[in-house]
């Protein structure tokens, strides 16, 4: 079953309490693809600049079930730069610049091979782009949007268009709260799916995630884990994780509420190793068989 994802390829910049990191691999659609390729295969539909490092893509051939196809490279273009400072407790950030690059421009067009695609993911950008990639994806069996608050800010009236449209939101608990205007995390889950999904996840960073669904809510923990290097691209890579399971799965009803719910187990152990390094470093060192373990490990933690 198709898997695509429209997203960001970015240079990133991070500071952490643990270190720091030069123009590395990152991007939305990145850590998305990345994740997702653990379970099966992913298409991704990107920009990049003409400056874009050769050793960046070369990463991309770690894993070999990521489609490039829909990767598309503007010479005459500045690929997405990100720079960001993490503090002590790393659940806030500052950022340091933004170069937007070939975010500035009109996005990619889905390839004609990837038009058949049944599970997409639109990753964090603008949701006038997010609207426009639909019509090019007639095929959808499932669709999920990722959001923030600039566009909540900026562009809420096309959100609002866009959630009519899509089956499921990914955001965390402060952009929640900013498009309901409830505190109350449960509620404003309530609150968003009276605006058109099916399904939303509150990502709430070390306290986990919140799904709030048409036929029930769930609430998971976040893995404990001790070595926390870099949470840069977390909520990407629990994203991919979460879809990539969903279509290896191929349930009949993939936005039923046991499916979303299964799914976000595995985006939960993905996020857990991305965290573990800066960049991609960790999600190109393990195997399914230490997903798996982990999920075990999680399972039992979380068992009543």
């Amino acid at each position: 079953m198709p898997l695509i994802v429209t997203g960001t390829i970015g240079i990133d910049t991070v500071y952490t309490p643990t270190g720091h990191a030069e123009r590395t691999l990152g991007g939305s659609g990145t850590y998305f693809a990345a994740a997702a390729s653990l379970y099966g295969p992913v298409r991704l539909v990107a920009a990049v600049g003409g400056d874009f490092p050769a050793e960046h893509r070369a990463v991309f051939s770690k894993f070999p079930q990521v489609d490039l196809t829909g990767l598309e490279v503007r010479p005459g273009s500045k690929t997405f730069a990100w720079g960001g400072k993490y503090h002590q407790n790393m659940n806030s950030r500052e950022t340091l610049f933004t170069e937007l690059g070939v975010l500035a421009e009109p996005p990619p067009p889905v390839p004609e091979a990837y038009r058949d695609s049944e599970y997409v993911f639109l990753a964090n950008t603008h949701p006038g782009v997010q609207i426009g990639m639909l019509p090019q994806l007639p095929r959808r069996r499932l669709t999920v949007a990722d959001t923030m608050d600039l566009w909540i800010n900026t562009a809420k009236d096309q959100l609002l268009v866009l959630l009519r449209q899509v089956d499921g939101l990914v955001l965390n608990y402060d952009e929640a709260e900013l498009l309901t205007g409830k505190s109350n995390s449960v509620t404003a889950g309530r609150h968003i799916l009276e605006m058109g999904p099916t399904f939303v996840v509150i990502k709430k960073g070390e306290h986990g995630a919140l799904l709030v669904h048409r036929d029930g809510i769930a609430a998971l923990p976040a893995y404990p884990t001790e070595n926390v290097v870099d949470p840069t691209g977390a909520g990407d890579s629990f994203a991919g994780g979460m879809m990539g399971a969903i279509a290896a799965a191929k349930d009949a009803n993939p936005a039923s509420f046991e499916s979303i719910r299964r799914a976000l187990v595995h985006g939960t152990v993905v996020a857990s190793f991305n965290i573990e390094a800066f960049s991609l470093e960790r999600l190109t060192q393990i195997t399914r068989a230490d997903l798996d373990r982990r999920y075990n490990e999680y399972a039992v933690m979380v068992r009543v």
